[in-house]
């Protein structure tokens, strides 16, 4: 047996020691090394994408005059202090009694926001609350050019609209397909941010289909973490191939970007672009039903095996539904072979098909499935008033619905009367002054309403007034709010 040595054992035990340090080492070193490279691969690819789109992007100025009541004493030393008579309570007091009326005064209001230019000749996409109610429209392009831009055409109900600027071989950006945009992809925003211009960001696709915000009417948003901020509304939703598949267009909260924003789908925006540019307006479809989420409890009751599709709930009178044989109590799972979650879902679809196309949909009957061919209509002002807006709703910019037992549970309103805002048009009275959807009207005029027979007696009483007050609540606080009826 060959004698220990101690000295030489230590030396190749510190041999390996160092061997296996510096192994480990060089490895580390090779993994940073590759960690870093493919970060300089995707700011490449970032910097590459803003390279290629921002030259499309464009800085909007939008001018409006606004006419408005102001005390008597127009001028403050320091400027104008908080005015209590500008506040909702003496603003209700002013319209009943005229001699409350202080003199008018017309001031301009200017807005910022972004666009981006996707023709040659000059037609750029935006934002319906940026430039669909202003008087004047200024575009600037990257190089600092400028151009007075016409307002083509724009639609509340999607917050999309059309401009066009008079000029000839611009750059643009190409459109993506929406559809196939993946959660969790990489996108770039691109806008003017508080006026800065072309900021870029990037961030992943959060969500999408995101509804029932109050935002528009026919809501399927993607939500990104892409910063947002004030000034990036109407700029592009960019992909890595530099391609749009969204109009950046809301940030959810009320202090600038919290990491929530929200993107209009190319998709949708596509139609509503082309008949803008064709004709001016918007057309939609129309089906004719009132729709209910289906809770747990209600597919329970409905004997269904999950809560996929969207119950109907009303049929309204003679409406395509009606004709084609659509009944109360059926469940819509399908429409043209294609899926339905829920009823955000069949209302958009519904909406951006053609009115007079022949649709095919499949409902659950009694357990059993059952297809129905329906031809839509189009959405009129009579078809808008038959699904509970009436004239004076329409004013207001507000629709409502019955409390349902489903609903109250939902929304927390259990031991409440009143209607739910079901919708509220961007821009309206109704918004302007903070209703948004899912709040509860418990009182119109002081008067207790528990149901809509009950709501339009008092709205009809209200119309003579010349404005309503409200009291509204989203089940943690009460407001009082008033509106006027007698707007132009």
């Amino acid at each position: 047996m060959p004698a220990f040595n101690l000295k030489r054992d230590k030396s190749y035990r510190c041999f390996v020691i160092f061997f296996l340090l510096f192994i480990f080492s060089t490895a580390v070193f090779a993994q940073d090394s590759s960690s870093i490279a493919s970060l300089r691969q995707i700011g490449k690819a970032f910097a590459g994408i803003a390279e290629k789109a921002s030259p499309a992007v464009v800085g909007i100025t939008a001018k409006k005059t606004i006419t408005k009541n102001y005390p008597v004493i127009q001028e403050w030393p320091f400027g104008r202090p908080f005015d209590p008579f500008e506040d909702d309570f003496f603003d209700f007091f002013r319209r009943q009694y005229p001699r409350f009326h202080s003199p008018k005064r017309k001031y301009q209001q200017t807005a910022q926001g972004s666009g981006f230019i996707i023709s040659k000749d000059g037609y750029i996409l935006t934002n319906h609350h940026l430039v669909g109610q202003a008087d004047e429209i200024t575009v600037k392009l990257v190089d600092n050019r400028e151009y007075k831009a016409k307002l083509i055409g724009s639609d509340p109900e999607s917050e999309v609209a059309v401009i066009k600027i008079e000029a000839d071989d611009l750059p643009l950006v190409e459109l993506a397909d929406s559809d196939k945009l993946e959660v969790g992809e990489w996108v770039i925003a691109i806008g003017n941010p508080f006026g800065l211009r072309h900021t870029v960001t990037a961030g992943i696709v959060s969500a999408k289909g995101r509804s029932r915000l109050g935002v528009t009417k026919y809501e399927d948003f993607i939500q990104t973490d892409a910063a947002i901020n004030p000034g990036n509304s109407g700029g592009p939703l960019l992909n890595l191939d530099a391609k749009v598949v969204g109009i950046n267009t809301a940030i959810v909260g009320s202090h600038g970007n919290i990491g929530i924003g929200l993107a209009i789908p190319i998709n949708m925006a596509k139609g509503i672009y082309q008949q803008l540019v064709d004709t001016g307006t918007v057309v939609r479809g129309y089906l004719g039903v009132w729709l209910e989420e289906l809770t747990p409890e209600l597919a329970k009751a409905l004997n269904l095996e999950d809560t996929k599709g969207v119950a109907v709930s009303k049929i309204e009178e003679d409406s395509p539904a009606d004709k084609a044989g659509i009944k109360p109590y059926d469940v819509i799972v399908e429409l043209d072979g294609e899926k339905i979650e829920n009823g955000n879902e069949l209302r958009n679809r519904i909406a951006m098909t053609k009115p007079g196309t022949e649709v095919k949909i499949v409902v659950i009957r009694d357990g059993k499935y059952k297809n129905i061919t329906v031809e839509l209509g189009e959405l009129t002002k009579e078809a808008k008033l038959a699904s509970g807006r009436s004239e004076t709703m329409e004013k207001l910019g507000l629709t409502v619905e019955p409390l349902t037992n489903e609903a109250a549970k939902r929304l927390g309103y259990e031991q409440l009367n009143g209607v739910i805002v079901s919708e509220v048009e961007p821009g309206s009275p109704a918004a302007e002054v903070g209703i948004k959807a899912g709040v509860l009207i418990l009182e119109v005029n002081r008067q207790p309403v528990a149901n809509i027979k009950e709501f339009d007696k008092e709205m009809e009483k209200a119309e003579k007034l010349g404005s309503v007050l409200l009291l509204i609540t989203d089940g943690r606080y009460g407001r009082l709010v008033v509106l006027p009826l007698n707007q132009k």
